[in-house]
């Protein structure tokens, strides 16, 4: 059970569990700022004009050439 829970996704795309957190933490990491970047720039339309939607092409290029 625990190496089901625990293992069995990180082991599918390459990684171990160590790994494959840290890896989750950075991405969280970069939602956040992306998120928060947007929310400053509904209000200030001036500010961060391409910060969150250069983040998500970064992180989508990162996500595209994992476990390959």
């Amino acid at each position: 059970m625990f190496k089901r829970l625990f293992l069995d996704h990180p082991a599918s795309v390459g990684e171990s569990y160590v790994e494959h957190a840290r890896f989750a933490f950075g991405f969280a990491f970069w939602l956040l700022a992306a998120g928060t970047a947007a929310l400053i720039h509904a209000l200030l339309p001036f500010a961060f004009e391409k910060t969150a939607s250069n983040i998500t092409r970064r992180l989508f290029a990162r996500i595209e050439t994992r476990g390959r």
